[in-house]
């Protein structure tokens, strides 16, 4: 007993909080860095130089042909911020997060919900809700495009059917940027039942069936079991698709250009005005409203981890 005790007492000591770790050898740290090379290199090229040659582009100034020229600091993030047309894409890149990322967290939620029900055919209902996610964002614009067609689209025509007049969906500014983030919406939702419905199968089904035993109903096992074990779910959800609304792009290109008047143009697609657009070339400009876009994401993502994730319980 005391040769086995003292075999094993430097293995635990070591483990042990407080003592110090042993120093790895030359050979080992080599190794190390030999396998972290090639992701070093690639986020070398395609993650930090970008943001580096961004940041410098936004504090010089700019050529006809968009090649920095002298240093101006940062007269330009002024510029952007006082002129009220520049200025106008902040609110509307907000409204547009919030008008796709909340209806696609709801309705996935409550899509992955049903889905859970055990009747015959629900794994059809399951594939097709999730088919919305194999359609890229040109290809749903197009499609949308003609669905909100003012004389010959489906939804003028359902209403036309109903005896009511028909809508101006994508040239109204009232109507546009709404029909927009729908079409983003429907595009989202089969990532959304698809990741609610792997978080709803991680629930122990022992937990629901003893809470059907002590006599609990459907909405108060939701209320009570569903979706407080939902939550690391319901966060990452929130996070993802605010992130990926905030960079919302071909929709936007491909069914209204920015408009009408400016009431679909975000800070993606401004950039991509003020860059490349109509013979564009302003990429000082450019820069400065990708580096707003920046700090929006890392402000927003900063206040959601900040607020929400005090209320994830983790099991």
């Amino acid at each position: 007993m005391t040769t086995v005790v003292e075999r094993t007492a430097p293995a635990i000591a070591g483990a042990l909080p407080g003592r110090r770790r042993p120093r790895y050898r030359p050979a080992e740290i080599a190794i190390a860095a030999a396998f972290l090379v090639p992701s070093t290199i690639v986020f070398a090229l395609f993650v930090f130089y970008p943001l580096g040659r961004t940041i410098w582009l936004s504090v010089h100034g700019s050529d006809i042909f968009g090649n920095a020229t002298n240093f101006v600091g940062f007269e330009r993030y002024a510029d952007f911020l006082s002129d009220p047309k520049l200025r106008g894409v902040l609110p509307v890149t907000v409204l547009f997060a919030v008008c796709t990322v909340v209806p696609t967290v709801v309705i996935g939620l409550a899509l992955a919900v049903a889905l859970q029900a055990k009747v015959k055919g629900v794994g059809f209902f399951r594939t097709l809700m999730a088919t919305p996610f194999a359609f890229s964002a040109a290809s749903a614009a197009v499609v949308f495009d003609a669905f909100y067609s003012p004389s010959l689209g489906v939804f003028n025509g359902i209403l036309s059917h109903l005896g009511l007049s028909g809508v101006d969906w994508l040239t109204n500014p009232a109507t546009a940027l709404p029909s927009v983030a729908a079409v983003s919406v429907w595009r989202d939702l089969g990532y959304a039942v698809l990741v609610f419905s792997a978080g709803l199968q991680a629930i122990p089904e022992e937990l629901l069936e003893a809470a059907r035993l002590d006599g609990a109903g459907r909405w108060r096992i939701l209320r009570g079991i569903i979706l407080p074990l939902l939550t690391p779910t319901i966060f990452f959800m929130l996070v993802v698709s605010t992130i990926g609304s905030l960079q919302t792009f071909g929709e936007i290109n491909i069914m209204t250009g920015g408009g009408p008047d400016g009431a679909t143009t975000t800070l993606v697609y401004g950039l991509y005005k003020s860059a490349f657009a109509f013979g564009a070339s302003d990429f000082g400009l450019a820069s400065v409203q990708g580096v707003v876009l920046l700090l929006l994401v890392m402000s927003i993502t900063a206040i959601q981890f900040r607020v929400l994730q005090r209320k994830v319980f983790y099991s």
